[in-house]
């Protein structure tokens, strides 16, 4: 197999609630790598670091303390780079009893450092498609322009025309309608799909090694949603595109990607291939994932119009989390012979198959 194209190790990305006095733990020692050509799916509900996650790769957090450790390693045209190298050394944590206290961070210093970390990187080795396509576009710029902005930017192209001739390229290439009168519409004349196509365009515009897709297919109905699904699928046979896939639609995972990462109250509770994760034959999976599984209905329950399986609680506030498995009080598979150790030690990230990894007491 391939060497990872980028490899994320221990990543920790904490906030501060003023209101609570206390640490927001939004992405608490996540580890995962992607190979070239591969769609990674990272999928879990609204809150459990998602999209934090995927900021922090390009250094898009700007409130404090914001990253505090790890390591993100970029391997691109033979040469392997860390994106937080140096970064720790802006930052001093204080615990006790391995809890954080306090965190003290040189601001600037960071900043100034990351940025030089970045440049290059970010929008041209690394681009990203952003939750909201309408609020991630200028309303005042016409999409064409955005779009030869970002052309001009990350490639030898210097003349504005050879720019918007690019552009109305890459609108052609993700399939809207008549490009080269769109490149002169502005963000508020054109449908959800349409801007989101836009943000596809103007990200791949770069040539990237790696897109990150945030949640691409919120807020958009069923039909869009599919034909979103369907051009993500064809430029990434088409570009041989490396994808890093958020979203908690499990529709979405199932049609676009290769490994999958479960991720639960900042961690990730479950890793493998998606036949593995996804199949229900499998001899075992993470109790969060069988929940998330059975919450999605059946053609046949609603065909009967049965009850969605929601479930139970709700999402673990990561300010106060629980001493053991983070999905304790939601879980419904834990018995007798693990409740114990569930309750007080959070379980380790275990190898249950080959390349297949799962942090449950009922793996062991």
């Amino acid at each position: 197999m391939s060497e990872p194209i980028l490899k994320v190790e221990d990543l920790r990305t904490y906030f501060y609630s003023y209101a609570k006095e206390a640490f927001i733990r939004s992405v608490d020692n996540v580890s995962f790598s992607i190979r070239k050509g591969e769609v990674l799916g990272i999928v879990g509900e609204s809150g459990c670091g998602k999209s934090i996650t995927a900021q922090s790769i390009l250094s898009l957090i700007t409130d404090g303390p914001g990253i505090i450790s790890g390591n993100i390693l970029l391997t691109h045209n033979g040469k392997t780079v860390n994106l937080l190298e140096g970064l720790p050394d802006y930052v001093s944590v204080k615990t006790k009893r391995k809890a954080i206290l306090e965190i003290a961070k040189d601001v600037a210093g960071w900043l100034k450092r990351s940025e030089t970390l970045m440049k290059g990187i970010r929008g041209k080795v690394i681009s990203m498609i952003f939750q909201n396509p309408k609020s991630a576009l200028n309303p005042f710029i016409p999409v064409g322009e955005q779009i030869a902005e970002s052309i001009m930017l990350h490639s030898k192209v210097s003349a504005k025309k050879e720019a918007m001739d690019i552009a109305a390229k890459w609108l052609e290439r993700v399939q809207i309608d008549s490009p080269s009168m769109r490149l002169y519409d502005y963000p508020f004349g054109l449908s959800g799909g349409m801007c989101q196509r836009v943000m596809i365009a103007m990200a791949l515009s770069s040539e990237p090694a790696i897109l990150i897709a945030d949640e691409p297919t919120t807020g958009l109905d069923v039909t869009i949603q599919t034909k979103i699904i369907e051009l993500l699928k064809q430029l990434k046979e088409e570009l041989n595109l490396t994808i890093l896939l958020i979203t908690h639609d499990m529709n979405v995972i199932m049609q676009l990607a290769d490994r999958i990462a479960v991720m639960y109250g900042g961690r990730i509770v479950e890793y493998g291939l998606k036949r593995e994760i996804m199949d229900s034959s499998s001899f075992i999976r993470h109790p969060y994932t069988i929940a998330l599984l059975n919450s999605q209905p059946t053609v046949e329950e609603i065909k009967m119009k049965e009850r969605l399986r929601a479930i139970k609680g709700d999402v673990p506030d990561t300010i106060t989390l629980y001493r053991g498995c983070r999905f304790y009080e939601r879980c419904d598979l834990k018995n007798d012979r693990v409740k114990k150790k569930c309750k007080e030690a959070e379980p380790e990230m275990i190898e249950i198959g080959i390349g297949h990894y799962m942090r449950c007491y009922l793996a062991e």
